[in-house]
């Protein structure tokens, strides 16, 4: 229970006991009007001074046009009128309704936190040879851990001895087993299943997985959407002229009809009841709040509601190639030289990329599969959108694509055979190429596919070669497919495709969230994949995929549409029946009491639509 919560049932069970003696009293003893007032006036404060206080202070920075104010001049001219009981009543079951807004968003998001709290409680450092429980935030970076099964790894770390597997269901929503080994890196918030583990601490507990990914979902729904932003504008709106209509109410009918005052005063009141849109500002949030949980527990980080809205509203996605729908695991499938051995320019190709971290290089290290004697490596500079240049065994090493050939002026043999080329040369001449390939995500196609039949359009960015490019779409099923890009020409390119957009369309970029963070940042939304362990990632983009599957994209955009139907629904609902309590208020058909009751009805009904986006299931493709 929280503080406000607890507060909120004081004041209820305060008050409700003050109405009851005040009924008892005046029914049972025959007490002066004056005593009357009193006593009623003593339950109606114990109930209402908190609401009024609020008020006043939302007076000072003029947000003061909503539901309290409502309420306020409904009861408070209710009294006046001496209608003492039902204004007590009235200000009762609202702040009954008030209580049930606060449990129902606490629980929301202790649910959510319930769902996702994915922070160890403690780490097993090695000191010597013995361990030591301590808490993770105590953890310092090169210190060793010691991971036992089915504990959960307390913070980002890299094996050194053992193996095991890795269940990262908690972190990512990947259903099998991870199998890892000496060298693998382990996320926090994963739960070691098997074998006892050792591993050397990279990052402080703070910044390790599990810590940001906790704050990036506890902080998602502070950034309101678009329709919680109408909400808040609609009572701006909606409140005066709900007065307006509440003070003709009251004056109109007697002074044109010359009906009874008293009575029209009292409609007037009871429509002022009848109007407050509580369900309405609670249902809202709690629906985008139970939407990003929900995407959460599927693997899909969503940094607030205005992105869930927006992603509705996408009719173009942009994918990068490599590493997004394809696997980035690149794979060496041919090796020729041009007068020299093939180990030789196998040797000096992995040599001059050693100190890179692109796939390429790795599968090149791979291929060649020896130590790297770094003491043969000099000057070493890499070139992005090229290649590298570097001084292997005193020699000067180029290897990288047609473009890095093209600007260093050296002749070679053109290769048109699918797939991601590498030219080698060596002191200023053409030493040979090796083909590398990459392999197609196996979701991938199918979330094209789906896509298509939903009349979205798909654009392909690749920095590879114009054949292996539009071999690649082709087996995806993309259309459309931009080649040989450099990072700045996929940022142009981008900035095209949106000055072109239609009023009204959006366009989403998806990229592996490590080369792509200025295109990420530039896309009406942007989609990480496997955004695990990529800070830029975390920063740049959006939208999250915490694995590296494509296919999440489809249970993002379901999420998000069920989400936003819950919210229209919502809406259609409250302001409908506010429509329909408004006329039968002003023709005297309820009372104030109904009229509160009734409007809780419609919160809870709301609130239950809400919820379900909590628990929304998981599809396939």
């Amino acid at each position: 229970m929280t503080e406000q919560v607890r507060k909120k049932g004081i004041e209820i069970g305060a008050g409700l006991v003050l109405y009851i003696a005040a009924l008892a009293i005046v029914f049972y003893q025959d007490i002066p009007k004056a005593g009357e007032t009193i006593l009623f006036l003593a339950a109606y404060a114990a109930l209402s001074l908190t609401t009024y206080w609020e008020q006043l202070k939302k007076i000072v920075s003029r947000k003061f046009l909503d539901e309290n104010l409502l309420m306020i001049l409904a009861t408070a001219g209710a009294f006046v009128i001496d209608r003492h009981s039902e204004a007590v009543a009235a200000m009762l079951f609202y702040q009954v309704g008030k209580l049930i807004e606060e449990i129902s968003l606490s629980r929301s998001k202790k649910s959510i936190s319930e769902f996702i709290d994915i922070r160890p409680e403690y780490a097993n450092l090695k000191v010597g040879n013995k361990i030591k429980i301590v808490p993770p935030q105590q953890l310092e970076l090169k210190q060793v851990i010691v991971l036992r099964p089915g504990e959960r790894i307390p913070v980002d770390s890299v094996i050194v001895s053992g193996t095991s597997a890795i269940d990262m269901k908690a972190l990512t929503g990947e259903a099998e087993p991870r199998a890892v080994k000496i060298g693998d890196r382990l996320y926090s918030g994963c739960i070691n299943l098997n074998g006892v583990l050792e591993a050397r601490v990279v990052r402080l507990y703070h910044e390790s997985a599990a810590a940001r990914v906790m704050r990036l979902v506890e902080n998602a729904n502070e950034k309101k959407s678009v329709s919680v932003r109408f909400a808040d504008k609609f009572t701006r709106y909606y409140t005066p002229l709900v007065i307006l209509l509440a003070l003709l109410t009251a004056i109109l009918p007697p002074m044109v009809f010359s009906w009874p005052k008293m009575e029209w005063i009292y409609r007037g009141l009871i429509l002022l009841v009848a109007a407050c849109p509580c369900g309405l500002m609670v249902s809202i949030p709690l629906a985008f709040l139970g939407g990003i949980g929900s995407a959460s527990r599927q693997g899909v980080l969503i940094k607030s509601g205005t992105y869930l809205e927006e992603l509705t509203k996408v009719d173009t996605f942009v994918f990068d190639k490599t590493g997004t729908l394809t696997e980035g695991v690149f794979h060496v499938r041919e090796i020729v030289p041009w007068k020299m051995e093939t180990e030789e320019l196998l040797e000096l190709a992995a040599l001059a990329e050693s100190y890179s971290s692109h796939p390429i290089a790795l599968s090149l290290l791979e291929e060649y599969g020896k130590e790297i004697d770094r003491a043969r490596i000099g000057d070493i500079e890499e070139q992005p959108g090229y290649g590298v240049r570097a001084i292997v065994d005193g020699r000067e090493v180029y290897a990288g694509n047609t473009r890095l050939m093209n600007r260093q002026g050296i002749f070679y043999h053109p290769v048109s055979e699918v797939g991601t080329v590498v030219y080698i040369a060596v002191d200023g001449r053409y030493a040979g190429h090796i083909l590398i390939s990459d392999i197609i995500r196996e979701d991938a196609p199918g979330l094209i596919r789906w896509m298509h039949k939903r009349d979205l359009d798909t654009v392909m960015f690749t920095g590879d070669n114009e054949k292996a490019g539009e071999a690649a779409a082709s087996a995806l099923g993309i259309r459309s497919v931009y080649s040989e890009l450099m990072p700045e020409d996929k940022v142009t390119l981008l900035k095209e495709f949106r000055e072109n957009q239609m009023e009204g369309e959006k366009l989403a970029f998806v990229g592996d969230g490590i080369n792509d963070a200025p295109v990420l940042s530039l896309a009406d939304i942007g989609i990480a994949m496997g955004g695990l362990g990529a800070d830029a990632a975390l920063e740049a983009a959006d939208i999250i995929l915490m694995e590296d599957e494509p296919s999440r994209i489809i249970s993002a955009i379901r999420i998000a549409k069920a989400t936003l139907r819950s919210v229209k629904q919502n809406m259609v609902f409250a302001i409908g029946m506010k429509i329909v309590l408004i006329i039968l208020a002003f023709f005297g058909f309820v009372t104030m009491q109904n009229a509160i009751i009734a409007d809780m009805a419609v919160m809870l009904i709301n609130l239950l639509n809400s919820f379900w986006m909590m628990h929304y299931p998981e599809q396939g493709v």
